[in-house]
């Protein structure tokens, strides 16, 4: 089977020496036999060249044409944190293409390739048309410095080089499981066996073998939790837990065939790069424990809606006796107080309202208000775009009218909430209509 190379080269872009001869089209520019354009400088003595499946490292920047004007598209240095783009280098997917630019280079070198805008997007983009912002018959430069170029073969080798030194430099005198990764208890837990099911609380700190930290769960509050048998993180330190009990403290060496393998992590972790982890069990629950408390939460969640739903009522009606509203319930259950009546246009279904509000809950308690962002709230009415009590408040009202409306929570936000508002709740809301206007139609262009 032909194996076939990952390209997250294209996906990064997209966000966001074979003839000397001269180029007449693009001065100082030679051209290869396959119609590449380029320009070479700063070689190096280094003659290794990158082929298909390498790793290469390069700071990288490319502009095209935008409106006519020369544009910086994207730029490593800046864009990546300072960070080169490293990626594995795929097959050509066309005679001249930029993949064949980089075969030309060893490290050190640096170049400048100029592509044809169409040819890139469509075939190595492998998108359906040229991006509307870059101007048709265009090319884009590449500027391209070449930091590294890694085979895979010497990178399988580097890693175990590594592996052995780090081994002998910690005198580490454990064998290594089956699978190849090592297990350094240095506190033994005691309780329950982890067994699939089982949930897990755990801390854990990961670096790679040079010792740079990668991740440390003790940056967050609370333990990590997880359940086992579900994927969690490395398969290397899957095995290890596994092994453990609560309590239990180990320093955990997964080479990279046990961790993230050839493609390693994007710019976390490299490829075949061997991870140590330091992995401290805080709590282990038995399957049948955390399927019990589960649902018993999910019971209590049930009942806390349940008494929110029977409560709701009670507490609506005494709102509105506290409040001595008498009006009587639309046909839905709103109540729609009239504040001051509107003189300007009325508004209907299907136009475009611009609306002021303060909601609050029974208690006065505000959780929302447009008028403190200083922004109305614009919306076309009748289409479903916010609470069923707008729409049907609103379509009370004309331009510069006010009202207060009693919300049950079935024109609000029900039996699940919303952010901070509860399940089963009634709101308050003071609306002023601001404005009403037709909606404009989408100019489709051919």
């Amino acid at each position: 089977m032909k194996k076939v190379i990952f390209n997250p080269l294209a996906i990064i872009l997209m966000v966001a020496f074979t003839s000397l001869a001269c180029s007449s089209q693009y001065p100082g520019f030679d051209k290869s036999d396959t119609g590449l354009y380029y320009k070479l400088y700063k070689l190096s003595k280094d003659t290794i060249k990158p082929q298909t499946g390498f790793w290469v490292s390069v700071d990288m920047r490319y502009s095209a044409k935008v409106k006519g004007k020369d544009t910086l598209l994207f730029e490593s240095k800046t864009q990546m944190n300072g960070a080169p783009v490293r990626f594995q280098l795929p097959p050509s997917d066309y005679k001249g293409d930029l993949y064949e630019g980089f075969r030309m280079m060893s490290p050190g070198d640096s170049a400048t390739f100029i592509i044809n805008a169409d040819s890139l997007f469509l075939k190595t983009f492998k998108m359906g048309q040229r991006p509307a912002m870059i101007d048709s018959n265009s090319v884009l430069h590449f500027y391209v410095h070449l930091i590294s170029v890694d085979s895979p073969e010497k990178m399988k080798k580097d890693e175990e080089i590594a592996l052995k030194k780090y081994i002998d430099d910690n005198k580490i005198t454990t064998p290594p499981t089956a699978s190849g990764i090592y297990i350094l208890e240095s506190a033994q837990g005691q309780g329950i066996k982890i067994d699939s099911g089982c949930m897990v609380k755990l801390h854990f700190i990961v670096s790679s073998i040079d010792g740079k930290q990668i991740f440390s769960s003790y940056d967050h509050p609370e333990p990590l939790k997880f359940v086992f048998g579900q994927r969690f993180d490395t398969p290397g330190v899957e095995e290890a837990i596994a092994k453990m009990k609560k309590g239990g403290k180990a320093k955990v060496i997964v080479p990279s065939k046990m961790a993230f393998g050839e493609m390693g992590r994007g710019s976390i972790v490299p490829p075949y790069a061997t991870l140590v982890y330091d992995v401290e069990i805080v709590d282990v629950q038995t399957k049948a424990d955390y399927e019990k408390e589960v649902a018993d939460m999910k019971k209590k969640e049930e009942q806390k809606k349940e008494s929110a739903k029977n409560d709701e009522s009670i507490l609506r009606q005494k709102y509105l006796k506290d409040n001595n509203i008498t009006v009587k319930p639309t046909a839905s259950g709103l109540y729609y107080i009239e504040k001051a009546k509107g003189t300007g246009t009325q508004a209907v279904a299907g136009k475009r309202v611009k609306v002021h509000y303060t909601g609050t809950f029974l208690d006065g308690k505000e959780f929302d208000s447009s008028r403190k962002k200083n922004q109305p709230l614009e919306f076309t009415l009748g289409k479903g775009q916010m609470i069923k009590a707008f729409d049907e408040s609103i379509a009370l009202m004309k331009v510069g009218g006010k009202a207060t409306i009693v919300v049950p929570s079935s024109l609000a936000y029900g039996e699940s909430g919303s952010g901070s508002i509860p399940a089963y709740t009634t709101l308050v809301f003071d609306l002023e209509l601001m404005d009403v206007q037709d909606v404009k139609p989408v100019q489709v262009k051919n």
